[in-house]
């Protein structure tokens, strides 16, 4: 007597299988702190250098007015200073709050505005001597010297603005040993120099060409690997100055 065989039940294939995220509880805290962080540089940017955005909205030339552009970049200086003070202190508060940021930027204003005014000088002076000897027999031997003044003098003010973010609690005002480490680092570490340039560079690229969604992306991303890279670059040369 045969017993009767018991119907099999039909595979699901695998192409109808729904794929589920498997992401962890702390993978995701991960994830939203790092997204915090980006959302409120990306904020402090924007609120700290208003002016200066909004001069450069009403404006599509703003090499035509240097002397005004000048002195709205000044803004630039404290306002990287409060970024890097910022992501410091989310190194121990992963989502530390907005307000830390702006507390930064009002502690470290004055100091970062007189840190950061001899390289804005310094480019202001390179820039204007390349503009005067473009296209003239001396400018073929000048501009490349001048090129490299220019980039030097950027890059040493960024390093700059992290040493001062880094030193912000021992230091009560500008270490002239963190100007003149920040200079050599540039020089020495020219390989981070490029790509922090760049990365600067491609940033406001970017938000120039999309300025709302340009600015909720990329400064903090960027501005991330900035600080980093000018943290490498200062801890391979501070002991030097000490």
């Amino acid at each position: 007597m045969s017993t009767p065989s018991t119907p099999s039940t039909p595979s699901t294939p695998a192409s109808g299988r729904r794929l589920r995220l498997n992401v962890g509880h702390d993978s995701w805290d991960l994830i939203w702190s790092h997204v915090h962080r980006v959302l409120v540089v990306n904020l402090g940017v924007a609120v700290t250098n208003l002016p200066l955005l909004l001069a450069l909205a009403a404006e599509h030339q703003p090499w035509r007015y240097p002397v005004f552009f000048g002195l709205l970049s000044l803004g630039a200086g404290p306002s990287l200073a409060a970024v890097f003070a910022y992501l410091r202190r989310t190194a121990d508060d992963e989502r530390a709050p907005v307000a830390d940021l702006f507390r930064g930027y009002r502690r470290l204003f004055t100091r970062a505005l007189l840190g950061w005014t001899p390289f804005v000088l310094l480019v202001a002076v390179a820039a204007t001597d390349l503009a005067a000897v473009w296209g003239s027999a001396l400018g073929s031997a000048l501009a490349p010297l001048l090129t490299v003044v220019i980039l030097l003098a950027l890059s040493s003010g960024v390093v700059a603005m992290a040493g001062l973010a880094e030193d912000s609690v021992e230091a009560p005002a500008v270490s002239r040993h963190t100007l003149l480490a920040a200079c050599y680092a540039s020089v020495r570490r020219w390989p981070l120099t490029l790509l922090n340039l760049g990365l600067l560079g491609v940033s406001l690229a970017l938000v120039n060409q999309a300025p709302l969604l340009g600015l909720a992306v990329v400064p903090g991303c960027a501005l991330f690997v900035v600080w980093r890279d000018c943290g490498a670059m200062l801890e391979s040369v501070t002991p030097a100055f000490r």
